[in-house]
């Protein structure tokens, strides 16, 4: 056992994981970042202006920058949504953003273990121990910490032995192909575009996408029902645009939750962050920037707990989410439950899409991360526009 007691132990070396350890050492406790390696986690890559500017990311780490969204109904019609001047939406690859992300919480004092968590125990101590292997079928070892941040994903380890009722989280299972860009844009693909598929024959509960990252893209698949077959979908989809010809660089699947948990802490010195606390927006699966959210509220708390000792600090993680966030995700919530349960919902939702304050209000919300306040009359109007399509007394164009 290594008798260095840690300030933190930080399980997880995701952006969650990465962006609480980072904090936590300029914050001038000692971390020791544990991360298994050789994973890339399925995820289309977008990521707001807002997201470099709070946690001070360079823009050289961008691999695009889309301009536009187009929303694709069951019956094929597809309703773009330009940004505008309000900017761009950035697009990352999970493989460099993520261990760039590594490097400076390493940079900025923690250290780096490449190893898979065990469990946490306890002894006569007064502080868990932290057991791992650091190949599969090594040797256990283990490493004592202060406190303990789990970012270790969906269906995380860490909150599933220290939480209540956080394995029975609903997740959306995502797939996804990372291909090579088609060399030139078609109707089919635009390296500029952002292509989402509200179709339920590529997604019964979700939404499918093509998400350009400049000499990659990618073709991917969101849902919660097991007999869905999410390769076969990705498969149809490559077909039906002409992508199947573009050579497949990778392949990558994990679950996805979409409610946060009750519960971020053990009310004694365990607390969760990013997918392990299941914040990944609901109905456009956004995960980067919540994730990065949540693991700098979490290492607040840590470093709170840290410093009085008040176990009850670290209830303040999900506190100063939720209050800055909560809405948004009930809201988006309701959204994914009612539109996306039928193609005639579903055909609804990408009508709405056509409406250009639905789209200023809609990109504003996206840039800024919250709710726009600033034109009650065009929410009113949303509101309105909204009850018809509900009641089915707006007619659907084409």
């Amino acid at each position: 056992m290594n008798e260095m007691i840690y300030d933190a132990v930080v399980i997880g070396g995701g952006p969650a994981g990465a962006t609480a350890a980072t904090d936590l050492a300029r914050n001038g406790h000692s971390v020791l970042l544990m991360e298994r390696g050789g994973r890339i986690k399925p995820c289309g890559g977008a990521v707001p202006p807002r997201l470099l500017e709070d946690f001070d990311i360079p823009q050289s780490l961008l691999v695009a920058r889309a301009r536009s969204a187009r929303m694709i109904a069951p019956s094929g019609r597809a309703v773009d949504m330009p940004v505008g001047e309000i900017g761009y939406v950035g697009m990352v690859d999970r493989e460099d953003f993520d261990e760039w992300l590594r490097v400076r919480a390493c940079e900025n004092g923690a250290d780096r273990l490449c190893a898979t968590f065990e469990k946490i125990e306890r002894d006569d101590q007064p502080h868990p121990l932290i057991t791992f292997r650091r190949e599969r079928g090594g040797p256990i070892e283990a490493v004592r910490a202060r406190c303990v941040v789990g970012a270790d994903g969906a269906r995380s380890a860490v909150a599933k032995q220290a939480l209540p009722n956080a394995s029975r989280v609903k997740c959306v299972f995502a797939y996804h192909e990372i291909i090579k860009s088609p060399a030139n844009d078609s109707e089919a693909f635009d390296a500029n575009r952002c292509d989402v598929f509200y179709q339920g024959r590529l997604s019964p509960d979700f939404y499918a996408w093509v998400f350009p990252h400049g000499e990659t893209s990618s073709i991917g698949v969101g849902s919660a029902n097991k007999g869905f077959s999410l390769r076969g979908a990705v498969a149809e989809m490559r077909g039906d645009l002409g992508l199947d010809r573009c050579e497949t660089i990778r392949r990558e699947g994990a679950p996805i939750p979409l409610k946060p948990l009750k519960k971020w802490d053990n009310g004694r010195d365990v607390v969760v962050a990013g997918d392990a606390a299941g914040i990944v927006a609901p109905a456009s699966g956004e995960g980067i920037y919540y994730a990065m959210v949540g693991g700098r509220f979490s290492a607040q708390a840590a470093s709170e707990f840290l410093k009085t000792g008040e176990a009850k600090a670290l209830k303040r993680a999900r506190s100063r989410f939720m209050k800055e966030h909560g809405r948004v995700f009930w809201i988006l919530g309701v959204m994914q439950y009612f539109w996306y349960s039928s193609d005639k919902r579903r055909e609804r939702f990408v009508s709405m899409c056509d409406d250009k304050d639905v789209q200023q209000l809609t990109w504003q919300a996206y840039m800024n991360k919250k709710l726009v306040r600033s034109k009650p009359m065009a929410h009113v109007k949303i509101f309105l526009k909204d009850t018809a399509h509900l009641l089915g007394l707006r007619a659907e164009t084409s």
